[in-house]
């Protein structure tokens, strides 16, 4: 429930249009709501701006499936992160309206018209190579379905720079950037050089043997000579798309 809906339901009790026991009963799941396997925070929207976001690996598809409809029953904006394809499958027949991203293995169901625009400008995601796509879509639906502008620019590795500075203008005309990079890592560090605005690394495990899953492109951004990086864990796509749209508030 959202600061705006608590407000409603505060009048709507002063006034006398709903009872005191049926805005308690409405009350009654905040702060969570415990189902025994989960404890489902339905208070995140109004503390955190967007509601709590299902981590699907590791879960059953019943367990999902459980945890989404008692979220639906609020209303909000539902986002599920590595969910792979056969439990996403299940979800769906449940849930048919929403939509299974199998690249990025991100499923979003939006309940509500899809939130417009808010942020202060355009969130960029790109990809060092095709092969870390999946982490970069990953960044780029948190970022969209949390009411950012989205673009990106995949495959824009420093083995071919001319491919990243053939698009300086959108690059320079984002409010923020994420970065995404396996190998060594070195895209965030070139991309920072370039602008004045924030950039967000996304280490990513793609690489030969002395890549380390992912560990050589971590160190190599947390060590960059470029200012204004943050660095999120390894294939942490979700956390950047988050971090930027904190970062790209209004307010």
């Amino acid at each position: 429930m959202e600061q705006e809906q608590l407000k409603k339901l505060l009048v709507q009790v002063q006034t006398g249009k709903i009872t005191v026991a049926a805005a308690l009963d409405r009350l009654r799941h905040l702060p969570f709501e415990d189902i025994d396997f989960a404890r489902i925070d339905h208070h995140r929207r109004m503390r955190k701006g967007f509601p709590e976001v299902i981590f699907g690996e590791g879960k059953t598809a019943v367990q999902v499936v459980e945890i989404m409809t008692r979220m639906a029953r609020h209303g909000d904006h539902i986002l599920v992160t590595r969910l792979d394809a056969d439990k996403a499958r299940a979800v769906l027949k449940k849930f048919p309206q929403a939509r299974y991203h199998p690249l990025s293995r991100v499923l979003t169901l939006e309940k509500k018209a899809p939130t417009p625009p808010s942020g202060r400008g355009p969130v960029l995601v790109l990809s060092a190579g095709t092969s870390d796509i999946p982490v970069a879509e990953e960044a780029l639906l948190t970022a969209r379905i949390m009411g950012n502008e989205t673009e990106y620019l995949y495959d824009t590795g420093v083995a071919g720079l001319h491919r990243l500075l053939a698009h300086q203008e959108k690059i320079l005309s984002a409010a923020v950037l994420i970065v995404v990079a396996g190998m060594e890592g070195a895209l965030p560090s070139v991309v920072a050089g370039l602008v004045n605005r924030p950039v967000i690394a996304v280490p990513t495990s793609i690489g030969y043997g002395a890549s380390f899953n992912g560990l050589a492109a971590l160190l190599a951004m947390l060590n960059s000579c470029s200012s204004g990086i943050a660095v999120v864990n390894i294939d942490n796509g979700f956390g950047a798309g988050y971090l930027a749209t904190l970062i790209n508030q209004k307010d």
